[in-house]
């Protein structure tokens, strides 16, 4: 599934319009790059949480001519599944 997919599937089990259905998706995905970007988690109870997680500053090899470099550390956004979307996938 795509955001396309997602919108319109959205759009029909809200009984909306696609254009609002997509300004909604718009609004959630905004809203969670913000909160990550400040640090803070995202908790849809049921669903999952989203959060900011650390990778540290490691020497990795340049593919090409086997060169060590140094990759700086990094934040990475993370997501840990919630029973329920647990419980309904299996």
């Amino acid at each position: 599934m795509n955001k396309a997919d997602l919108i319109e599937q959205m759009a029909q089990a809200a009984e909306i319009s696609k254009s609002a259905a997509e300004r909604s998706v718009d609004a959630l995905i905004n809203a969670v790059k913000a909160s990550l970007r400040k640090g803070e988690e995202v908790t849809l109870v049921g669903f999952g949480t989203f959060y900011a997680g650390l990778r540290a500053a490691r020497t990795g090899r340049n593919p090409r001519t086997g060169e060590a470099i140094e990759i700086k550390a990094a934040k990475t956004p993370k997501f840990r599944a919630g029973k329920a979307l647990k419980d309904a996938i299996n």
